[in-house]
């Protein structure tokens, strides 16, 4: 059994920054790739980055040059950095682990950007 648990999330002004993480644990194969997708109120889920075990990364468009991923894999840990934020950053930010062809995903955690 995979389990995936966020923090980090909260109410920030915009401008402002904020850290997510997400630790796995469980029954997890090396060679996976850990990401984070968001959901804002009426839209449908959208991946916003994404690492896999190995050292690659990618970062949607419309966040680059603003979120950084990173991961620790001795410690099953992703981590979302997250700058500059605006208020249409708002949205459930979830935590994705891909194995081979098979998603995990984590609870959410509510991010709000609003002054």
């Amino acid at each position: 059994q995979v389990q995936l648990v966020e923090s980090g999330g909260g109410l920030v002004r915009p401008g402002g920054s904020l850290r997510l993480s997400c630790a796995a644990s469980g029954s997890i194969f090396s060679i996976n790739t850990m990401g984070w997708y968001r959901q804002a109120p009426g839209k449908q889920r959208e991946k916003v980055a994404a690492a896999t075990s190995g050292g690659a990364s990618t970062t949607a468009d419309f966040v680059k040059g603003r979120f950084t991923i990173s991961r620790d894999n001795a410690k099953n840990t992703v981590y979302l950095q997250m700058n500059s934020l605006k208020p249409e950053d708002t949205a459930v930010y979830y935590c994705n682990l891909k194995i081979v062809s098979y998603d995990y995903w984590g609870q959410g955690t509510q991010v709000t950007v609003s002054s």
